[in-house]
């Protein structure tokens, strides 16, 4: 299991950009909402403590999980957000409804990936078992909410960093000061 040894909700702050220039759109399935709760509140607290500000975080409901990437698609187009992250729980059932859900799901989330210049982050828990979910929602092996909040800010900031210009000849995430500089200087040379 690859949670087995890991805490979902350790990150080490140094190393994570400010987010309290980006707008964050938060797409949350009410199905399993006792998951979806605990994966929302890990994603918002762990924004806020990276300096996200609340006014820049929309959260909007949708039904279900295979719903997300509708809401999620709605949500680029009309509020302009640098990022976004989808939230839900599937746990398996005795039915082949959990497979047709979470390939749907995965391959939609994907393809808004691919077609649009907004990275949207997976936050779609697809367990065995409630106690699993459970357990990855705030529970013993932290928060998976957490855990996308953490990949939201980055994302969003290599967004930045790519329409920005900026060469990644060496594979390397410029820290925020030296974006700062690095921009600083594309002015001053223009």
């Amino acid at each position: 299991m690859a949670t087995a040894n890991k805490n979902l909700s350790n990150y080490d702050k140094n190393t994570i950009p400010n987010a309290k220039d980006f707008r964050f759109g938060i797409v949350v399935s009410e199905w399993n909402d006792h998951i979806t709760e605990g994966l929302y509140a890990g994603a918002v607290t762990a924004l806020s403590d990276c300096g996200a500000l609340h006014k820049n975080i929309i959260r909007w409901n949708v039904p279900g999980s295979f719903e997300l990437v509708y809401g999620a698609k709605k949500m680029i187009e009309t509020q302009k957000p640098d990022v976004v992250i989808t939230i839900g729980s599937v746990i398996k059932g005795e039915t082949q409804h959990f497979d047709f859900v979470c390939d749907g799901v995965t391959q939609g989330i994907k393809d808004l990936n691919v077609l649009s210049d907004v990275p949207v982050i997976f936050c779609v828990l697809t367990d065995n078992t409630e106690q699993q979910s459970i357990d990855r929602s705030g529970g013993i092996h932290g928060n998976k909410g957490t855990e996308a909040a953490i990949a939201a800010i980055k994302m969003a900031f290599l967004r930045r960093q790519a329409n920005s210009g900026y060469q990644f000849g060496n594979q390397n995430l410029l820290t925020e000061h030296q974006l700062r500089i690095e921009e600083g200087t594309k002015r001053l040379e223009e």
